[in-house]
């Protein structure tokens, strides 16, 4: 009988929070509105980060509640931007392009190798062993962790073993800045287009031994830029961004091409005085 009774006041007990569960949901739900569908139908479901929302849901919510604008989409095509504006009935709004950019230039046919690494094929992997025997310490390895990473064939790795990024497809995910262990992706405004394609950070004409188009850290760049645009840090040229930094002046005297013009449809171009070149072939291992 105690059990019994036990039952009861249990089930009955049960009964009554359910039906408080069921008035509270009703009594507190939310509609949601039916346009953020419509809204992330119209996105390109990238789902990249790019907008700064951690995907096309979440910024489709942002954009129906006003929080944010279609031009945050930098993935999406102009007209996909203002359909979804038109939809909405809001601005476009303006955001700039955001893009990877590679602090390196030392491919195999400039930059020298210490040792020839063998094991996982990844430049995680080498980078534990010795640093992966490149012989600029800050070098690119080559080994296309960042190619692997990016979901949007955004790069690829030339003839000389070296990421290139392609900005058209660029989505500024940031995985290729997350999968390079020497940390020479960064996420720039397509806009910095005076770019230091080097991380070395010994001074002297000694590291042109291992890499030909290291920066050696001669200052004719901080020189000639106008005002203090570029200011020498650790040995490397710094590019303040903040001012006017539209001008190839910078680079014409550099003599290794360590900081150049990326034109939007050239690509890399390098100044009048930087040396020429012209191996095809791979460097060969240096002996120690």
């Amino acid at each position: 009988m105690l059990i019994l009774t036990s039952l009861a006041a249990l089930g009955g007990l049960t009964l009554i929070l359910a039906a408080m569960l069921i008035l509270a949901n009703k009594k507190l739900h939310v509609e949601e509105d039916p346009r953020i569908d419509i809204v992330e139908d119209m996105l390109p479901h990238a789902n990249c980060g790019a907008c700064g929302f951690p995907g096309c849901r979440p910024f489709a919510e942002a954009l129906v509640s006003g929080n944010a604008l279609p031009g945050k989409c930098t993935v999406s095509s102009e007209d996909g931007r203002v359909q979804i504006a038109q939809f909405l009935g809001v601005d476009v709004g303006a955001e700039e392009k955001i893009v990877a950019r590679l602090a390196c230039a030392g491919g195999t046919n400039v930059a020298r190798n210490r040792a020839r690494y063998q094991g996982l094929q990844t430049c995680q992997a080498a980078s534990l062993v010795s640093g992966g025997g490149k012989g600029c310490f800050w070098g690119c390895l080559g080994l296309g962790d960042c190619e692997v990473s990016c979901d949007f064939d955004a790069i690829t790795m030339n003839p000389f073993s070296l990421p290139v990024v392609n900005e058209d497809k660029c989505t500024a995910c940031g995985d290729c800045v997350e999968a390079c262990p020497k940390d020479l992706f960064s996420l720039q405004a397509a806009s910095h287009r005076l770019w230091v394609a080097c991380k070395n950070l010994d001074a002297g004409d000694e590291i042109l031994e291992e890499c030909q188009v290291a920066c050696t850290a001669c200052a004719r760049c901080a020189m000639d830029a106008p005002g203090n645009l570029i200011t020498m840090k650790n040995n490397l040229p710094v590019v303040d961004y903040s001012q006017n930094h539209a001008t190839q002046v910078p680079i014409q005297r550099c003599p290794t091409g360590a900081i150049v013009w990326i034109d939007e449809k050239k690509g890399v171009i390098k100044g009048e005085q930087s040396k020429k070149i012209i191996r095809k072939g791979e460097r060969p291992i240096a002996s120690s």
